[in-house]
């Protein structure tokens, strides 16, 4: 009886200590703090960031902040490169009448410069003119919209346990006015992100301005390239000013068929913001998107390297390789998730 008693004693006590932590002071600590944690993904694995880009979920239907959080959540992943999409419709920006779902296969074979049908063609080129109408609508849109839209998404994503390192809308183009630039580093920073990302535009002139405005607002320029990439692809633009750096691809420049990529982070890992991660093979294996394990680019070395050096730029995961049957892209995700917690583990 007397042990029945104090162990009744001991929950009630403990009981009520949790609630106290909960109710009486509004904050968390000891055990409640777990189960405020508990289901939270953690995708920080012995000091390596593992994050994903929203393009690798393009293929399901609903593009919304909230449902794009789920697909994060559900991969098992801590930290997003946000593309513009779902966080301009969250923030009211006016709806894309382009199925880009359609489009995106289409302007990836026109940009491995494989050729088109003639009604791919007409598809593609019909898209482009809806899309020029409705950037011009967009850019309107975004001289007025207020950045507390953009901090709602960062609480958003920030409470479920995602942190949001990079923004990457269609806002840093050469056709894209100095305003809208400006717009966009300035979402980025209410986001959270330490960085924006477009593909290299290839003139320097815009290398230089986009550096420049990028230092202005405390952030990083990151370059991305396909397999244009080369060991100088990203000099001028490093030279030209500190608010540029590489958003690299590892498994474009193993297509490439360039040397050394693991030589390349080592030389330029001070100015790497972030990298993405595939499996591609080389130009001699057909150049292919592999599931991971199954191409030629160093994912294994490049994560240890990563691991041991300390490098804190986030290691992007970008799916590009064909779904399986009766799979889909969250389920994919979240093996390539876990193949990278399994080499840093």
């Amino acid at each position: 009886m007397n042990n029945q008693q104090s162990r009744r004693q001991f929950l009630g006590a403990s009981a009520a200590l949790a609630a106290s932590a909960v109710v009486g002071t509004n904050k968390l600590f000891g055990a409640p703090a777990i189960i405020r944690n508990l289901n939270k993904p953690n995708s920080l694995i012995n000091g390596v960031q593992v994050g994903v880009i929203t393009y690798s979920f393009r293929d399901l239907p609903d593009q919304s902040a909230e449902a794009t959080l789920k697909y994060v959540l559900d991969s098992g992943i801590s930290a997003i490169e946000l593309m513009g999409g779902p966080a301009e419709s969250f923030a009211g920006a006016p709806k894309n009448t382009v199925d880009m779902r359609s489009v995106y296969p289409l302007m990836r074979k026109r940009r491995d410069n494989q050729s088109l049908t003639a009604d791919e063609q007409k598809t593609l080129t019909e898209a482009e003119s809806q899309m020029k109408a409705y950037r011009a609508e967009l850019a309107k849109w975004r001289m007025s919209v207020p950045m507390s839209k953009f901090e709602q998404v960062r609480k958003m994503y920030n409470q479920a346990g995602v942190s949001i390192y990079c923004f990457k809308p269609d806002a840093f183009g050469m056709q894209n006015a100095d305003a809208e630039i400006d717009y966009g580093m300035r979402a980025a920073k209410a986001l959270g992100a330490n960085q924006v990302t477009l593909e290299h535009p290839a003139n320097d002139a815009h290398t230089l301005k986009l550096g420049q405005m990028a230092q202005k607002h405390g952030i990083r320029v990151g370059y991305h390239g396909h397999e244009q990439q080369t060991p100088t692809f990203w000099d001028t633009a490093l030279a030209q000013s500190p608010g540029n750096a590489l958003n690299f691809d590892l498994g474009h420049y193993v297509a490439a068929g360039q040397p050394d990529p693991l030589g390349l982070v080592r030389q330029k890992h001070d100015r790497i913001a972030s990298m993405h991660i595939k499996d591609r093979q080389t130009p001699d294996h057909g150049k292919g998107n592999l599931p991971w394990g199954q191409g030629d680019t160093p994912l294994t070395q490049v994560l240890n390297l990563m691991r041991e050096q300390k490098y804190t730029f986030p290691a992007t995961i970008e799916l590009e390789y064909k779904i399986p049957e009766g799979s889909n892209a969250v389920a994919e995700v979240k093996k390539c998730m876990e193949y990278c917690r399994k080499i840093l583990s």
